[in-house]
């Protein structure tokens, strides 16, 4: 990822897409994905994000995409409202909170797997830059790389992430089990300042 990085125009158009998206949902406005011919090239073409909502620095909704499979900015204008009214984890935004909201966006990196021989390899391989994808017959999940802030350590971390995929921290020993991992460029209007 690090050698495709979005500059600040490209950040900056993101994030106005992602507030915008949800800001017409709370005022009734239209649903509808911005018009990509006013936007930079690059957010017409294909890419994956994630919209991390928070309120006082806690989670209050995150939804996103791991595969790029439509223009960035049609991804984004999704998953913000996703975040915001479909994370199951949350009841729906109301109005009344939006001023307090900060919103993220993470552009991710397309996922490469991550092969490993044992659980002590594994670890030996994991890194904070990293987003890690669990998959496996009975369950999937993803961690962004800023799960690492809470939890930095890697056997916590590992449990975490099967727990999120309603499966035991034995799953790592199964051979059906496949991980992959991804970077992600992320940013705040905070950042942008």
């Amino acid at each position: 990822m690090k050698e495709n990085l979005l500059n600040h125009e490209e950040k900056r158009k993101l994030l106005d897409v992602a507030e915008s998206a949800i800001e017409n949902a709370l005022n009734g406005g239209p649903l509808h994905p911005p018009a990509l011919a006013g936007l930079p090239p690059r957010l017409a073409q294909p890419g994956a994000s994630f919209v991390t909502l928070t309120q006082g620095g806690r989670l209050r909704g995150c939804i996103g995409s791991l595969e790029p499979v439509r223009p960035l900015a049609e991804d984004t204008h999704r998953n913000a409202l996703a975040a915001a009214f479909r994370d199951p984890r949350f009841p729906p935004l109301a109005a009344h909170e939006w001023p307090r909201t900060d919103v993220e966006v993470s552009v991710l990196s397309p996922p490469e797997p991550l092969p490993y021989e044992s659980l002590d390899d594994l670890i030996r391989k994991l890194s904070p830059e990293m987003g890690l994808v669990l998959e496996h017959p009975r369950g999937r999940a993803t961690y962004l790389p800023q799960v690492w802030q809470q939890l930095p350590d890697p056997e916590r971390f590992l449990a975490s992430l099967a727990q999120k995929a309603g499966l035991s921290p034995s799953v790592y020993a199964d051979p059906a089990t496949r991980l992959a991992f991804y970077t992600v460029e992320k940013f705040t209007r905070r950042d942008l300042a």
